[in-house]
């Protein structure tokens, strides 16, 4: 049976990651530091025999999916279905404040409650899954026996981990989602299986690197 093999990625840093502000479906840019780390995940997939490139439609990974498309001569292929997961009220608050605020709400979600929905239209665990999952397969299926490259969100890269290895939405999360980082699954028509995680050799700092332009 043929296979699509995907690099997954998430987008660069924003200054909201910085501050650990929830960014949901909220449209913040890469800061300087993302920009970067943009450019470096291009280098690293520069020589990748790569038939397309996704992103979603949210401005900080489409920044990102940019610069690697821009590398391999490409255009980016847009999809609101790899959008972060929409936090609702949570949007565009620290953690600290939530607690202050939401201190029940906030417990059910740090323990990932999987049917717990924060208000203002924000999404569970169990919708976020299918709509990952359903995403990932629309846009697999389009591209058996090739390779792809898909920048998004870590609540989206969590929900990839957890479908290639059958984990539970409410388990813990003991993997890193980093920004830029590469990540390497399959996909069949069966599901998604795991070839390589976290994958941040070309993250790595250098005397000769400068971020702060």
């Amino acid at each position: 049976m043929e296979f699509t093999r995907i690099l997954a990625l998430r987008h660069g840093e924003t200054t909201w990651n910085q501050d650990k502000r929830l960014q949901g479906h909220l449209d913040i840019p890469l800061n300087p530091r993302g920009y970067w780390q943009a450019a470096r995940a291009a280098d690293a997939l520069r020589e990748e025999a790569i038939a397309a490139v996704y992103s979603s439609d949210l401005e900080r990974a489409h920044q990102t999916a940019s610069a690697i498309a821009t590398a391999l001569a490409m255009d980016v292929r847009t999809h609101s279905g790899l959008r972060e997961r929409h936090f609702g009220d949570f949007q565009g608050k620290t953690w600290t404040e939530l607690e202050l605020e939401e201190p029940e709400a906030t417990l059910a979600w740090r323990t990932r409650v999987p049917d717990f929905a924060p208000g203002g239209g924000g999404e569970t665990l169990l919708q976020l899954r299918e709509r990952i999952a359903s995403t990932i397969n629309e846009i697999a299926a389009r591209h058996s026996g090739e390779q792809i490259v898909i920048v998004a969100h870590g609540g989206v890269l969590d929900m990839l981990y957890r479908l290639a290895t059958g984990l539970e939405v409410q388990a813990p999360r003991t993997w890193l989602v980093e920004n830029a980082a590469i990540h390497r699954l399959l996909w069949t028509p069966e599901g998604l299986s795991l070839v390589g995680w976290a994958d941040r050799g070309h993250l790595e700092e250098t005397s000769d690197d400068d971020t702060s332009t």
